[in-house]
């Protein structure tokens, strides 16, 4: 077992870049924080990850993009996006930071 960490520790509210950070990777599980302050994917990027996300939006606003329609995240939302699923980052709050737990899996 290792010490507590506070999911809200250590935010740079003003970054240039989203910010990923590896919290737990064991047995082809991934769970990473996920903090965005204004940035939304490049013009025609698209994820196409093998694997399956649940992500859940802790603080901020954002807006996910997939091929057919677009969806606004707050507080509490959280979304399974299965294998292969082509989606982007639309939109993310500039005024307050944006964190996500992003947990992959699967493959």
């Amino acid at each position: 077992m290792s010490g507590a960490s506070n999911l809200f520790e250590g935010i740079d509210a003003h970054a240039r870049e989203e910010v990923f950070e590896r919290l737990v990777a064991q047995d082809g599980v991934l769970i990473e924080r996920i903090v965005s302050t204004g940035q939304a994917s490049p013009a025609g990027f698209w994820y196409d990850d093998p694997r399956d996300e649940w992500v859940v939006l802790l603080s901020g606003a954002a807006e996910l993009e997939f091929d057919d329609r677009r969806m606004r995240l707050t507080p509490g939302d959280h979304v399974h996006i299965r294998a292969h699923c082509r989606h982007r980052v639309a939109w993310t709050d500039p005024q307050t930071p944006t964190v996500w737990l992003a947990v992959y899996f699967g493959a």
